[in-house]
């Protein structure tokens, strides 16, 4: 049955009620449900519990959480909040040794949480491109997920910062660098074989502050008009032209058909070049708000972001590494943002 014919017989309100239910269960909006990075090397910081609660508190319905914290995973227990867990660096070597100890990885820290709703096991996070380990422990952790039950639920993957391109401008030029394409391309290659994103932390802000005479507005999203032409497509910041060149330069490794989640970015309110509390939430509540739209490559792709980070962390150095919080220690927001 024609459906628009059908619904032109119908009286108009009902036509239209039902052409927009039709477009809602169509429209997938939680692609680009805005997650936060979870990091603890802060002085301070919430119990495990209070941290929880203020994800529930601010509707931020995602969280990357970098090691199997067991405190953590006990608060997540039934808070519905979807979480990319990570495999820290220093056990890729012990799961890529066997089969069993990613099982044993596997059984301590995602099935004994039946009740946590993982999305993500992100195995290691921007790993050294020399590092023979990585491959087999994604394979062995895939093989534990899967051996689960858990195979259709939980995609496991692997984080790499915007440091794989070897060319990023223009965004269509986008291509890795051909002195790791050894390592990569067996990577991306069991990505595109398992059905699972490349997880990419990407930061305009780093890109900003290397590139002398950029524009600080088209870092921000704040550009008035085009910054960059690239063919027909036409760019008014920055984090689309990055995401746009790891999407050229997945095509030029055969892997055009593999989805990207921005595991990380943000924006420092402290510490370094052009670090400030209003540039911190101008990028951030941006970001929100772009990340829902799709870069000109991918028009209408909405793109799965999370922000770095939920607290500022002071452990860490140098000192504009200390400043990504949304929150300070004590809970409460630095600065405004809707995370919807």
């Amino acid at each position: 049955m024609d459906l628009f014919a059908s619904l032109s017989k119908r009286p108009p309100m009902l036509a239209i009620l039902l052409l927009l239910g039709l477009l809602t269960a169509n429209l997938d909006t939680t692609d680009a449900q805005i997650g936060a990075c979870y990091g603890m090397l802060g002085d301070g910081l919430p119990s495990r519990q209070e941290v929880v609660a203020l994800y529930n508190q601010y509707g931020i319905r995602r969280m990357r959480l970098y090691d199997p914290d067991q405190a953590a995973l006990q608060a997540l227990r039934g808070s519905n909040i979807e979480v990319m867990l990570g495999v820290p660096n220093d056990k890729l070597q012990n799961i890529a040794a066997s089969q069993a100890n990613a099982d044993t990885w596997v059984r301590d820290n995602v099935r004994n949480y039946a009740n946590v709703k993982f999305r993500y096991i992100c195995v290691g996070n921007e790993v050294s491109t020399n590092n023979r380990d990585l491959l087999p422990a994604l394979q062995n952790i895939f093989n534990s997920i899967s051996s689960a039950g858990l195979g259709n639920q939980i995609k496991v993957s692997t984080a790499f910062d915007t440091g794989i391109l070897g060319v990023a401008y223009p965004p269509s030029k986008g291509e890795f660098k051909s002195d790791i394409r050894s390592f990569l391309d067996p990577i991306i290659r069991f990505l595109v074989d398992k059905r699972a994103p490349l997880l990419v932390n990407l930061y305009p802000y780093f890109s900003y502050v290397s590139t002398p005479g950029m524009d600080l507005r088209y870092a921000l999203f704040t550009s008035p008009g085009v910054m960059v032409s690239d063919g027909s497509n036409g760019y008014q910041n920055l984090f689309y032209a990055i995401l746009d060149a790891v999407y050229s330069a997945l095509e030029k490794a055969n892997a055009g058909s593999l989805d990207v989640v921005v595991s990380e970015s943000g924006w420092p309110t402290a510490g370094g070049t052009a670090t400030s509390v209003d540039n911190a939430r101008t990028y951030n509540s941006n970001l929100v708000q772009y990340v829902k739209r799709g870069t000109p490559k991918r028009p209408g792709k909405q793109i799965e972001t999370y922000i770095f980070a939920m607290f500022d962390e002071n452990k860490k150095t140098p000192e504009y590494e200390k400043h990504w919080g949304l929150f300070s220690p004590n809970k409460q927001p630095k600065y405004p943002i809707n995370f919807a």
